[in-house]
């Protein structure tokens, strides 16, 4: 039996099984040999290592079967986060790959799961995907083509995951008007992943600007995770940052720190959050970003 032109990997996410991304990528790349692995939809709510390791034996068992065959990989949600920890751990499968597309998977970590264990005790799934892994995407990006593509019903989620979470410097990126749950298989996807397929290119990352380098600083503080921008509006002005940005704050009922970077048209930039344990870390990074920008002093709770 002759070797197909490329393998398809696609892996689901969390709460799911494979069956409906096994029949998208089979209508999707029929001349291709498709794999979706079936994880097993309450294993899902556990631990994220059992499945890793459980997608990391077949894919072994596929390379060596067909290793010269190149692999194009989809992953939704979760499953896309797999992938990047399979790839971290086997550096070299990064040559067989064609390509990667991440579907709604919430590289900078999940706000919902920070929510339900905002001190990493390890409940359930959540303590997995509240991680931050925009690192660790980026190094793989700029290895592989990678295509990012987020689905945005609320102006700034799929119901489920923050676009912002999904975002990373080396990917291209594709917004739709699609919830999480259809995004794992909804046919409005094929055109836009056929288009990528046809030219998979490393993209550049973002020019420097004042707005990156302040995200960047905010994105370094220990336990911060993307927030919604909904609340931007609930926030108050601490000081402006210049270039017409301003530096922005809220606390939620719970006292949970939400700061924020607009712009003067009244447009949010950037938000992200803090649990109680991290508060100070935020303050002092904010402290910096002020005198760095020749803003006044402030405390968080001024």
């Amino acid at each position: 039996m002759p070797s197909p032109d490329f393998i398809l990997y696609l892996q689901h996410g969390w709460a799911d099984t494979s069956d409906a991304m096994q029949q998208f990528g089979e209508i999707l790349a029929p001349h291709h040999l498709v794999i979706a692995p079936n994880l097993g939809w309450l294993k899902t709510w556990l631990r994220l290592e059992p499945l890793i390791t459980q997608v990391e034996s077949q894919v072994t068992a596929t390379l060596e079967q067909y290793p010269t065959t190149p692999l194009r990989v989809i992953g939704h949600s979760m499953g896309g986060i797999i992938w990047l920890e399979l790839l971290n751990r086997h550096p070299a499968w990064c040559s067989h790959l064609h390509s990667l597309i991440l579907l709604a998977s919430p590289i900078g970590g999940a706000d919902a799961a920070r929510i339900i264990d905002p001190f990493g005790l390890g409940i359930g799934i959540a303590r997995d995907l509240g991680i931050n892994r925009r690192a660790l995407a980026e190094k793989i990006a700029q290895q592989i083509p990678t295509l990012v593509i987020a689905g945005d019903i609320d102006q700034g989620s799929d119901g489920t995951i923050l676009v912002a979470s999904t975002q990373f410097d080396y990917s291209q990126f594709i917004r739709v008007e699609l919830p999480h749950p259809q995004l794992n298989a909804h046919p409005d996807l094929i055109p836009l992943i056929q288009a990528f397929w046809e030219n998979p290119v490393i993209s550049p990352p973002s020019p420097p600007s004042l707005v990156c380098t302040l995200i960047q600083q905010l994105r370094q503080v220990e336990g911060i995770t993307d927030a919604h921008p909904r609340d931007f509006p609930r926030s108050q002005k601490i000081t402006n940052l210049g270039d017409g940005l301003e530096l922005r704050l809220w606390k939620n009922a719970l006292g949970v720190t939400h700061v924020f970077l607009g712009d003067k048209q009244g447009q949010c930039l950037y938000g992200g959050f803090v649990g109680w344990k991290d508060a100070s870390g935020l303050e002092q990074c904010l402290e910096e970003i002020v005198r760095q920008c020749g803003g006044r002093e402030w405390g968080i709770d001024n």
